[in-house]
């Protein structure tokens, strides 16, 4: 990653716009995402598709958003951040409109795939702009407050697309994004800054549909495994199709004198444990957005407005503890944050499976609340801990590979949790309030295990980035 020697570093308030531009374009993404979560039984009622259709409105956003993002990497080296951040706006708002006007699900899922894609381009800037541009001894901060933006939105969609469903229609919640597109628009156009030397490069595009592909075929094995079964055959060629595709794409990478990913930072044992333990915590997250809202709508008969303000305080919690998290990383380091943050994110797993035959909204909402305490301990703080193992001309593939395979996490959470709620569905053929109570216990068993497998990661990571530090300092004595 090649800086203009000039570009000054500096806390100033095209710095502040920049980030908030490329973040209110990856909020609204979030927002909607999260909003739509809500809106599912509505959907599957106008539309009449089920429950493992309709989730594609989340998991297509998803893909789209791990096509995309790849491409990061070789985009910001060879067009300049204002162009990809104009492009980004101009594709998202593209999609609101179509997903506003929607007459069928398939035009509303292709609403949903161009903003996905408008999102891909945002959400890697909005994190090149920090590393490339904020002051090193302010990165943590600056990074906690990039993602206090991201963070709002999940603490904004569920309880206001609740409310607009109920109110006034699922529609209207495209139609409210539109004035923040357009205020995003405004403040990227005149204060988004170019920091890194462009080149002319050429995009690798076989490589990158080997990668696309591999990514796509997975993320349909996993929705489709709901309906079809995880030994159907289809399904098992889906995963070995990928595989394979995944496979290619590794082997032309390594040998690729220009790829579209360098895959050496994986070689960086602290880079990849960090990756490990954000993937768990999104596949986590995505989830219980899924989950929570669902079960307390179909089992605790909610209405939409109710079941999205179960996550409201939680996610208002998290988002503000995002830059504080950001200043204790700058003033104490990584591991203190990210240990306290999966303490956290394992006392709520283990309190939903505790808690749930004995759920109410309030016990939920406070279960949930324990969550985002530890994701915002933990969420930021691993993107800097890892981006940090990287020497300075990796940082951007490192970004790529961290936002790329946090969607995919995404997109398989989603599939995965609604597809093992699906599974009790033929024995109760009937009764769609006992198959999905008894499927949320198995989804709510698997998280657990997602956050146990989390904390062993981070641990992991923060004790070589210590053992590093230590035979650094060590070679300098000597």
């Amino acid at each position: 990653m090649k800086t203009t020697d000039d570009f000054p570093r500096v806390m100033d308030r095209r710095l502040f716009l920049s980030v908030l531009a490329a973040g209110l374009l990856s909020f609204t993404g979030v927002v909607i995402e999260t909003a739509m979560n809500v809106t599912f039984p509505t959907l599957m009622k106008e539309f009449s598709v089920s429950i493992s259709t309709v989730q594609w409105i989340t998991t297509g956003y998803l893909l789209m958003l791990s096509i995309v993002i790849p491409a990061s990497a070789f985009l910001k080296k060879r067009f300049s951040a204002k162009r990809i951040f104009i492009t980004a706006n101009l594709i998202f708002s593209a999609g609101t409109i179509m997903g506003y006007w929607s007459p069928s699900f398939s035009v509303l899922l292709l609403g949903r795939l161009l903003q996905g894609a408008g999102t891909g381009l945002a959400l890697p800037l909005m994190f090149n702009i920090v590393m490339e541009q904020a002051p090193l001894e302010k990165i943590g901060f600056m990074m906690g407050a990039a993602t206090l933006t991201i963070a709002m939105a999940p603490a904004i969609g569920p309880s206001v697309g609740g409310w607009i469903v109920q109110d006034f229609g699922w529609r209207m919640i495209f139609a409210a994004l539109l004035p923040v597109l357009v205020f995003s628009l405004a403040c990227g156009a005149s204060s988004i800054r170019q920091s890194s030397v462009i080149q002319k490069t050429k995009f690798p595009l076989f490589t990158y549909l080997w990668l696309a592909v591999g990514f796509s075929c997975f993320i349909l094995a996993s929705s489709f495994a709901g309906e079809w079964g995880w030994s159907d055959v289809r399904v098992l060629g889906l995963f070995a199709g990928s595989i394979a595709c995944l496979f290619v794409f590794a082997r032309i990478s390594v040998h690729a004198l220009q790829p579209l990913i360098h895959l050496q930072v994986f070689r960086i044992p602290a880079f990849s444990l960090c990756v490990s333990g954000l993937l768990l915590l999104q596949f986590i997250c995505l989830g219980l957005g899924f989950l929570i809202p669902n079960y307390a709508q179909i089992v605790l008969t909610e209405k939409a407005f109710v079941s999205g303000c179960i996550l409201l305080p939680g996610c208002l919690l998290g988002a503000l503890l995002a830059p504080v998290s950001g200043k204790l990383l700058d003033r104490f380091g990584a591991r203190r944050p990210l240990m306290a943050g999966c303490v956290f994110v394992c006392l709520a797993m283990t309190g939903f499976n505790m808690t749930l035959d004995e759920a109410s909204v309030p016990l939920m909402a406070a279960v949930y609340a324990i969550f985002t305490l530890g994701q915002g301990f933990t969420s930021g703080n691993t993107l800097v801990a890892g981006l940090s193992a990287l020497p300075a001309e990796l940082k951007a593939d490192g970004n790529a590979v961290f936002n790329t395979l946090q969607q995919l996490a995404g997109a398989i959470g989603t599939a995965i949790v609604a597809a093992v709620v699906s599974m009790p569905r033929s024995q109760f053929p009937n009764n769609l309030e006992a198959a999905t109570a008894m499927g949320s216990h198995y989804a709510f068993m698997l998280l657990l295990g997602m956050a146990v497998l989390q904390w062993l990661c981070l641990g992991r990571a923060v004790r070589n980035s210590t053992k590093n530090k230590k035979k650094e300092k060590l070679s300098i004595s000597y």
